[in-house]
């Protein structure tokens, strides 16, 4: 099952990566997705190494972010791709069927074209600005959401919905009223994990 909160991991270091995402799993979340963009190889391989650990530990869905080979070594539970990232088709075929496999999209088109390629979930953004990404995609705010979902069912395309890029605490209950399926947040977790149970609170409150 695809979560309603991903948490997508900060930090410059090996240390300050494994330290957030632990205190994350600590305070409730149980979707944590790998991105280390710093990091060499061999630094990656060690964090990513101790998160499946951590995630194990805590019962948490573990993703990685672009790297599918890493995640065919170290039998992660799946992989989020961007637009210039490998194809989607090409790592099924390496992960297989049961892996998750989740697709970056900032316009309808680009939904479609995910959809076309039977990704698992859609993170679908930027919503505001987030310095997080560099080379952000144009800015979609709350009237793109409704726009795309809109069209998403007009096509009767249904596939999840997870929004993602600057959102903050009352950004959510706005976000929530375009009936998207949930969020990915980085920064609002990394500095404030304990509002974990606030933030699953309001996605989970209509299930």
């Amino acid at each position: 099952m695809i979560s309603k909160l991903h948490y997508i991991s900060q930090g410059n270091t090996v240390e300050e990566q494994l330290y957030n995402i632990q205190k994350i799993l600590d305070n409730g979340c149980n979707w944590i997705q790998l991105r280390f963009k710093n990091g060499n190889t061999k630094a990656l391989h060690n964090v990513a190494e101790k998160t499946k650990q951590l995630c194990e530990q805590f019962e948490a869905t573990f993703i990685i972010n672009d790297k599918v080979d890493l995640a065919y070594q170290l039998n992660a539970d799946g992989v989020h791709l961007g637009l210039s990232d490998m194809q989607i088709k090409d790592a099924r075929a390496i992960l297989g069927t049961q892996k998750i496999i989740g697709g970056t999209a900032n316009t309808f088109e680009h939904v479609k074209q995910r959809a076309t390629e039977n990704c698992d979930y859609i993170g679908l953004g930027p919503f505001r600005f987030t310095k997080t990404k560099e080379n952000l995609s144009p800015i979609l705010g709350l009237e793109g959401y409704k726009n795309i979902l809109n069209q998403m069912e007009q096509h009767q395309i249904k596939i999840p919905i997870i929004a993602i890029g600057g959102i903050d605490l009352a950004a959510i209950e706005l976000l929530l009223d375009t009936d998207i399926y949930g969020i990915a947040v980085s920064g609002l977790l990394t500095h404030q994990p304990k509002i974990t149970t606030t933030i699953k609170e309001k996605l989970y409150v209509n299930i």
